[in-house]
């Protein structure tokens, strides 16, 4: 793994990042900024956030494979790693059939698209890929630095630290509500998380293998809600993103949840006591 993405980094939407956020975040301590939603393949967000800051590791959280053609991302890659060497990880992933008119066969797609970035000279360490289930676990392992889970419990990093074995980059995301009122917290998390994700085909194969039911992936019920969104006081969040570390993760992307969805006073609030807490300065 050739880039140093720190312990905890911070995962943000891409339309909410700016330059100015991203130094407030490198400031607060956090290793790595992953840039949520599908990026373009020219990558600007990416160098503009790299550009304002001096040590931070930017990641994608997902390049789309059917959205940027390989050749020109890897030309955008090239780009941005002369400029920050070491800094930046093209995370990239599948996305999924009910948003992809496209999409089919996935695996191979993979593949093929892994195997131009090889021709382009994406270097392996340089990259990361969206895994969920074994068989992509698999290739994360073989074919890139590792695996930038989303949207998962430390059961699943637990399976996918067994399936990668020793060496690979293992980074999932977790999606928090700094709140200690419950009803809140869930009042915050479950549209968040009940739409889209809880209707995607690939995240429901993956939460019904990890543990959860049909019911209540149906019903967004509290137990789904709780584990996929943790929130309490800071200690509390805290305890459960370590427990990806303890599960066998390298990293854990916090995606901070506020009531707005926007970059706001809570949200700042928020960025800042979660750092305290993690104690990153």
């Amino acid at each position: 793994m050739s880039v140093d993405l720190g312990r905890y980094g911070i995962w943000l939407g891409g339309a909410l990042l700016t330059p100015e956020l991203a130094k407030e975040i490198e400031d607060l301590g956090y290793g790595a900024i992953w840039i949520g939603g599908s990026p373009p393949a020219d990558l600007g967000l990416a160098e503009s956030l790299l550009d304002a800051t001096e040590r931070i590791a930017v990641a994608t959280g997902i390049v789309n494979i059917w959205q940027a053609p390989a050749k020109e991302t890897a030309e955008s890659y090239h780009r941005i790693e002369a400029r920050h060497p070491g800094r930046f990880l093209l995370g990239i992933g599948i996305g999924h059939p009910e948003a992809v008119k496209e999409y089919r066969s996935p695996f191979d797609t993979i593949l093929s698209y892994l195997d131009e970035l090889d021709e382009a000279g994406v270097p392996v360490a340089g990259r990361a890929l969206a895994a969920l289930g074994p068989k992509v676990l698999r290739v994360a392992g073989e074919r890139t630095a590792g695996a930038a889970p989303y949207l998962t419990t430390p059961v699943h990093t637990r399976e996918a630290r067994e399936i990668l074995g020793e060496g690979p980059l293992l980074a999932p995301e977790h999606k928090v509500v700094l709140s200690t009122d419950v009803d809140y917290a869930r009042g915050v998390g479950r549209p968040k998380v009940r739409k889209p994700y809880l209707a995607l085909t690939n995240y429901r194969r993956n939460l019904l293998r990890t543990g959860f039911t049909e019911e209540e992936l149906d019903t967004a019920a509290n137990r789904v809600i709780d584990e996929l969104v943790l929130h309490g006081d800071v200690a509390t969040v805290v305890a459960g993103l370590d427990a990806h570390l303890a599960a066998g993760a390298d990293h854990i992307g916090a995606q901070i949840l506020t009531a707005s969805g926007r970059i706001d006073d809570e949200f700042h609030t928020g960025l800042r006591t979660l750092a305290e807490g993690l104690r990153l300065s």
